[in-house]
């Protein structure tokens, strides 16, 4: 069954875009809030959760805007998860748009997962 794409915003306050970015592409930063332990080896990330593994590829790295990664053992050739890094225009706070895509009637449930890690991420960054 082919996944449905979704894209959600988060506002960082006081939050440097370099700080951030070092936190979505950086083993020590990824380790602190998305996965227990995370190995990076060029452009392939090896996350580690307790003790499930999952790699990935960075399949798009826009230094310090963008970082686009893919699961390999993805089915759905079209899929991945991307943190896109910007700067709200009116109010110039940093912003995290990050989208993804999930099995239909599973999108909730990864929204709520993303939900929860942003709150860790956040709290690494001290807002």
């Amino acid at each position: 069954m082919k996944k449905e794409k979704f894209s959600i915003e988060y506002i960082f306050n006081n939050v440097s875009s370099l700080s951030l970015w070092n936190q979505l592409t950086t083993s020590m930063g990824l380790s602190s809030w998305f996965a227990d332990k995370v190995a990076v080896k060029n452009n392939e990330y090896t996350f580690t959760w307790h003790t499930e593994e999952q790699k990935a590829n960075a399949i798009l790295i826009l230094p310090e805007v963008c970082i686009r990664y893919r699961w390999i053992n993805e089915p759905d050739p079209i899929a991945y998860f991307e943190f896109h890094i910007h700067t709200m225009e009116l109010t110039g706070v940093t912003a995290l748009e990050i989208t993804d895509f999930a099995e239909p009637g599973e999108k909730e449930d990864a929204i709520d997962l993303w939900d929860s890690q942003v709150y860790v991420l956040k709290r690494t960054l001290g807002i």
